[in-house]
């Protein structure tokens, strides 16, 4: 949930398509089905999941989409030329196109699965009002409202804390006596130990095995 939620609040170049996140989706849902790791149903001998090979066969070009012939497949009006073929069902949309050209613009890199990849924490962008952070994540979401011209609500108070929590975890309100002894610890390890509390309930169980 975590490394999703940073995913979507990185800032990234718009002019630079990620490979991840944009393009290899598009590839491996409307060419891979020809152009993937299946040899037996290959066309043309090019496999675009493998970055060497589609350079060696001038599909790609680094930084030179107009001479990549996938570029030029792609947009021709020829039917005899224009990949996908018009009898696919599969076709890509102008935005599509559009974000594999850039992506061959911008030097076509490919990344391997994301599992496959150590975690790396992102650098945690500047905010106007740092005060407000309390985490690392806290500053990237601060500053996605920022750029929006909006502003942090309000801290809600405990006994709202204290509701949301519960409904969250265990699909339940709290008890009264839950509740009031949450509202009651002066500890400034209160929420969490609520939270473990709450964890600890045989209806958090209840609540997530629905799913």
């Amino acid at each position: 949930m975590l490394g999703a939620l940073l995913l979507l609040l990185v800032q990234t170049d718009p002019a630079a398509p990620d490979f991840t996140r944009d393009v290899r989706p598009i590839l491996s849902n409307v060419c891979f089905k020809c152009h993937g790791p299946d040899d037996k149903k290959r066309g043309g001998k090019l496999r675009l999941d493998d970055r060497a090979g589609a350079v060696k066969k001038g599909a790609i070009r680094p930084g030179k989409p107009d001479a990549s012939e996938l570029v030029q497949r792609i947009f021709s009006d020829d039917p005899e030329h224009v990949m996908p073929p018009p009898g696919e069902v599969k076709r890509l949309t102008p935005a599509q196109k559009d974000v594999l050209k850039r992506w061959i613009a911008a030097g076509a890199e490919y990344a391997p699965h994301w599992a496959f990849v150590a975690p790396r924490a992102a650098p945690t962008p500047p905010v106007k009002n740092p005060a407000w952070v309390r985490t690392p994540v806290d500053a990237f979401i601060l500053a996605k409202l920022e750029s929006a011209g909006l502003s942090p609500r309000p801290d809600a108070d405990r006994a709202v804390l204290a509701r949301r929590v519960a409904l969250d975890l265990t699909g339940l309100p709290p008890t009264p006596e839950e509740a009031d002894a949450f509202l009651r610890d002066p500890a400034p390890d209160a929420y969490e130990k609520y939270v473990d509390r709450l964890l600890a309930s045989p209806h958090y169980g209840e609540r997530w095995t629905r799913r």
